[in-house]
């Protein structure tokens, strides 16, 4: 994964500014420097912001915030988001008792 590259500013001298027929919204009257840089976006930043404007994207982000409630409860409530004893069988076993356990208080709200 190739990481955005930032170009140094290019920085103009002020004198030029004031005289630009193109100075209104660029230049600040009062201003001692004026400088202008450009982010260049890798392949992968690019393949990521189209993807955000894909109505796929829009669909899953109105539902997330569920999931992550969800989540929340289960990190801040319930210890989720710390292990008690080390090794992944360990874990497994942490992480099925307490989602069984939070299911378990769902249905007996329900009921």
């Amino acid at each position: 994964m190739s990481p955005q590259i930032k170009l140094l500013p290019n920085y103009f001298d002020v004198k030029k500014c004031k005289t630009c027929p193109l100075r209104e919204g660029c230049y600040k009257e009062g201003a001692k420097t004026k400088s202008y840089s450009i982010t260049l976006k890798s392949d992968i930043h690019k393949e990521q912001m189209e993807f955000e404007t894909s109505d796929r994207f829009k669909e899953k982000y109105k539902q997330r915030y569920k999931i992550e409630a969800k989540k929340g409860e289960l990190k801040n409530a319930h210890g989720y988001g710390r292990a008690i004893a080390y090794g992944i069988e360990n874990m497994q076993m942490q992480s099925a008792l307490t989602i069984f356990a939070v299911n378990l208080k769902r249905i007996l709200k329900l009921s």
